[in-house]
Protein backbone atom coordinates (compact mmCIF):
# COMPACT_ATOMS: atom_id res chain seq x y z
CA UNK A 1 0.00 0.00 0.00
CA UNK A 2 1.21 3.48 -0.71
CA UNK A 3 1.83 6.05 1.95
CA UNK A 4 -0.93 8.21 0.55
CA UNK A 5 -3.55 5.56 1.37
CA UNK A 6 -2.41 5.36 4.99
CA UNK A 7 -4.16 7.82 7.29
CA UNK A 8 -1.83 10.47 8.62
CA UNK A 9 -2.09 10.22 12.40
CA UNK A 10 -0.42 13.57 12.90
CA UNK A 11 -3.10 15.25 10.77
CA UNK A 12 -5.93 13.41 12.54
CA UNK A 13 -4.61 14.43 15.95
CA UNK A 14 -4.22 17.98 14.74
CA UNK A 15 -7.76 17.90 13.35
CA UNK A 16 -9.10 16.55 16.65
CA UNK A 17 -7.22 19.25 18.56
CA UNK A 18 -8.60 21.90 16.18
CA UNK A 19 -12.14 20.56 16.63
CA UNK A 20 -11.75 20.56 20.42
CA UNK A 21 -10.41 24.11 20.34
CA UNK A 22 -13.30 25.22 18.12
CA UNK A 23 -15.80 23.52 20.44
CA UNK A 24 -14.19 25.14 23.50
CA UNK A 25 -14.18 28.50 21.73
CA UNK A 26 -17.86 28.05 20.89
CA UNK A 27 -18.66 27.12 24.52
CA UNK A 28 -16.66 30.07 25.78
CA UNK A 29 -18.46 32.38 23.36
CA UNK A 30 -21.87 31.07 24.56
CA UNK A 31 -20.84 31.45 28.21
CA UNK A 32 -19.70 35.02 27.60
CA UNK A 33 -22.92 35.85 25.74
CA UNK A 34 -25.20 34.32 28.37
CA UNK A 35 -23.10 35.61 31.24
CA UNK A 36 -23.01 39.11 29.75
CA UNK A 37 -26.75 39.00 29.11
CA UNK A 38 -27.34 37.81 32.67
CA UNK A 39 -25.18 40.61 34.06
CA UNK A 40 -27.02 43.16 31.91
CA UNK A 41 -30.34 41.81 33.18
CA UNK A 42 -29.16 41.96 36.79
CA UNK A 43 -27.92 45.52 36.27
CA UNK A 44 -31.26 46.57 34.77
CA UNK A 45 -33.26 44.96 37.57
CA UNK A 46 -30.95 46.44 40.20
CA UNK A 47 -31.15 49.95 38.79
CA UNK A 48 -34.92 49.65 38.46
CA UNK A 49 -35.18 48.52 42.07
CA UNK A 50 -33.02 51.44 43.17
CA UNK A 51 -35.29 53.88 41.34
CA UNK A 52 -38.41 52.25 42.79
CA UNK A 53 -37.09 52.19 46.36
CA UNK A 54 -35.53 55.62 46.06
CA UNK A 55 -31.90 54.57 46.15
CA UNK A 56 -29.50 54.65 49.01
CA UNK A 57 -28.33 58.18 48.33
CA UNK A 58 -30.10 60.91 50.27
CA UNK A 59 -32.57 62.95 48.25
CA UNK A 60 -31.45 66.50 47.66
CA UNK A 61 -33.85 69.33 46.96
CA UNK A 62 -33.35 72.10 44.39
CA UNK A 63 -31.87 74.35 47.08
CA UNK A 64 -29.17 71.74 47.86
CA UNK A 65 -30.62 70.72 51.22
CA UNK A 66 -31.05 67.06 52.05
CA UNK A 67 -34.70 65.99 51.99
CA UNK A 68 -36.34 63.66 54.44
CA UNK A 69 -38.73 60.97 53.25
CA UNK A 70 -42.31 62.23 52.96
CA UNK A 71 -44.75 61.52 55.78
CA UNK A 72 -48.48 61.54 55.02
CA UNK A 73 -51.44 61.82 57.36
CA UNK A 74 -54.81 60.78 55.90
CA UNK A 75 -57.90 62.73 56.85
CA UNK A 76 -61.29 61.06 56.83
CA UNK A 77 -63.39 61.34 53.66
CA UNK A 78 -65.61 64.41 53.71
CA UNK A 79 -68.84 65.17 51.89
CA UNK A 80 -69.75 68.86 51.87
CA UNK A 81 -72.83 70.67 50.61
CA UNK A 82 -71.55 73.45 48.31
CA UNK A 83 -72.99 76.95 48.21
CA UNK A 84 -75.40 77.39 45.32
CA UNK A 85 -77.16 80.50 43.95
CA UNK A 86 -79.95 78.52 42.26
CA UNK A 87 -80.76 76.45 45.39
CA UNK A 88 -79.88 73.26 43.53
CA UNK A 89 -78.01 70.89 45.86
CA UNK A 90 -74.41 70.25 44.87
CA UNK A 91 -72.02 68.16 46.89
CA UNK A 92 -68.26 67.90 47.10
CA UNK A 93 -66.72 64.61 48.14
CA UNK A 94 -63.06 64.94 49.02
CA UNK A 95 -60.28 62.64 50.25
CA UNK A 96 -57.23 64.48 51.53
CA UNK A 97 -53.77 63.62 52.83
CA UNK A 98 -51.58 66.08 54.68
CA UNK A 99 -47.87 66.02 53.83
CA UNK A 100 -46.03 66.43 57.13
CA UNK A 101 -42.51 67.72 57.65
CA UNK A 102 -41.68 65.26 60.42
CA UNK A 103 -43.18 62.05 61.82
CA UNK A 104 -43.40 63.65 65.27
CA UNK A 105 -45.88 66.19 63.85
CA UNK A 106 -48.57 63.48 63.91
CA UNK A 107 -48.52 63.76 67.71
CA UNK A 108 -49.18 67.50 67.40
CA UNK A 109 -51.94 67.16 64.80
CA UNK A 110 -54.07 64.43 66.35
CA UNK A 111 -55.15 66.43 69.43
CA UNK A 112 -56.27 69.38 67.26
CA UNK A 113 -57.90 67.31 64.50
CA UNK A 114 -61.41 68.68 65.27
CA UNK A 115 -60.00 72.17 64.62
CA UNK A 116 -58.53 71.02 61.28
CA UNK A 117 -61.78 69.39 60.17
CA UNK A 118 -63.74 72.49 61.20
CA UNK A 119 -61.41 74.70 59.13
CA UNK A 120 -62.02 72.45 56.13
CA UNK A 121 -65.80 72.34 56.59
CA UNK A 122 -66.22 76.09 57.09
CA UNK A 123 -64.15 76.98 54.05
CA UNK A 124 -65.50 74.29 51.73
CA UNK A 125 -69.17 75.06 52.50
CA UNK A 126 -68.67 78.58 51.12
CA UNK A 127 -67.32 77.32 47.80
CA UNK A 128 -69.38 77.14 44.63
CA UNK A 129 -68.83 74.44 42.01
CA UNK A 130 -67.44 77.14 39.66
CA UNK A 131 -64.67 77.82 42.21
CA UNK A 132 -63.39 74.27 41.64
CA UNK A 133 -63.26 74.38 37.85
CA UNK A 134 -59.94 73.82 36.13
CA UNK A 135 -56.49 73.26 37.48
CA UNK A 136 -56.25 76.86 38.71
CA UNK A 137 -59.31 76.35 40.92
CA UNK A 138 -57.89 73.15 42.40
CA UNK A 139 -54.51 74.85 42.95
CA UNK A 140 -56.17 77.75 44.81
CA UNK A 141 -58.08 75.23 46.91
CA UNK A 142 -54.85 73.40 47.84
CA UNK A 143 -53.12 76.64 48.79
CA UNK A 144 -56.01 77.89 50.91
CA UNK A 145 -56.46 74.55 52.70
CA UNK A 146 -52.72 74.36 53.41
CA UNK A 147 -52.82 77.86 54.89
CA UNK A 148 -55.85 77.05 57.05
CA UNK A 149 -54.39 73.75 58.30
CA UNK A 150 -51.12 75.45 59.23
CA UNK A 151 -53.07 78.04 61.23
CA UNK A 152 -55.08 75.31 62.96
CA UNK A 153 -52.07 73.16 63.94
CA UNK A 154 -49.58 75.89 64.83
CA UNK A 155 -46.70 75.48 65.95
CA UNK A 156 -46.57 72.34 63.77
CA UNK A 157 -46.56 72.88 60.02
CA UNK A 158 -47.44 70.83 56.95
CA UNK A 159 -45.79 70.96 53.53
CA UNK A 160 -49.04 70.72 51.66
CA UNK A 161 -52.46 69.24 51.09
CA UNK A 162 -52.70 66.34 48.64
CA UNK A 163 -56.00 65.35 47.05
CA UNK A 164 -56.64 61.63 46.71
CA UNK A 165 -60.13 62.27 45.36
CA UNK A 166 -62.25 65.28 44.43
CA UNK A 167 -65.77 64.72 43.18
CA UNK A 168 -68.40 67.41 42.57
CA UNK A 169 -71.99 66.15 42.17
Amino acid sequence: MAEEDQPDFDNIEEMADAEKAAANKSKLRRMVMFGGGGLALLAAVGSGAMLFVGGTEPQVGPDGEQRRPAIFYDLPEMTINLSSADQRAQYLRINVSLELRDRSDTNLIEPVMPRVLDAFQVYLRELRSTDLEGSAGVHRLKEELTRRVNIAIYPAEINGVLFREILVQ
